[in-house]
């Protein structure tokens, strides 16, 4: 495999699982030394036990990055053990299903404190070392959901709009910089946060059609392969670019 990432140093969030496990990875096998975040101290000291196994470098940062405190300690330590990141990919995420009426507001604030205000955090924390650096690379990962509207899922669909557009005014804030801030947004993707989706007990399956698509789900390593490219030098000319990777399901 290529080094795209030699001598780069990667956070990645949502790391203890799915496409944030999947990203660390990928980006540690290609050469990253690895911060990686998430709430699971367990499945992210598995996942730093692997990368290390393979001769990469990692460490795990337990935070909820809904917190801004949390966040900007986790970059701190970061700086403190690995270095000023280079490359930062946002995949932390989490999804509930419900009719308008039953969304919670403790499940509303959920989505939109993990999705939103994680991912707006984590990019403040990062562009503090990035920017006085003169470089680096951000990947946000927001959804096809985020692109499109879909029944059931309405407070997720509006956080992973959210993300859509925080990464289009990132790219204009920072678009005199050498800076690259990108999003991908897939689709339906095999991990522990899709298989846990419990929908509606009436949900009208002939509605969701549209959002079901004509493929099967995506493997975690093949959205990983993704936001390496697009992470790295190979996509210099991406900035403030929205990439579907959902086998379709935003094409019509």
């Amino acid at each position: 495999m290529t080094q795209r990432f030699d001598g780069s140093i990667a956070i990645v969030t949502g790391a203890a699982s799915g496409m944030g496990r999947a990203t660390a990875l990928r980006l540690a096998s290609e050469g990253a030394a690895v911060a990686a975040i998430d709430l699971n101290a367990e499945g992210l000291a598995a996942v730093v036990a692997e990368i290390d196994l393979a001769d990469g470098r990692a460490i795990a940062i337990a935070a909820d990055i809904s917190s801004r405190d949390a966040c900007h300690q986790a970059v701190a330590r970061c700086v403190a053990e690995l270095g000023v990141p280079t490359h930062l990919a946002n995949v932390a995420g989490v999804l509930r299903a419900a009719h308008v009426k039953d969304v919670t507001e403790a499940d509303f604030n959920l989505l939109f404190g993990v999705n939103v205000a994680g991912t707006f955090w984590m990019c403040q924390a990062a562009l503090g070392e990035m920017v006085p650096a003169g470089r680096g690379s951000i990947v946000n990962v927001a959804s096809n959901a985020g692109l499109m509207g879909t029944a059931y899922t309405t407070a997720y669909s509006a956080s992973k709009g959210a993300v859509v557009n925080l990464t289009r005014s990132l790219a204009m804030e920072f678009a005199k910089t050498k800076l690259r801030i990108n999003c991908v947004a897939p689709g339906g993707v095999a991990t522990p946060m899709t298989s846990g989706a419990v929908m509606p007990e009436d949900v009208d399956w002939k509605l969701m059609a549209p959002y079901v698509g004509f493929r099967p789900m995506a493997d975690p390593s093949e959205l990983a392969a993704v936001i390496a490219f697009v992470l790295s030098d190979e996509a210099r000319q991406m900035h403030g670019s929205i990439v579907s990777a959902d086998s379709g399901l935003t094409a019509g």
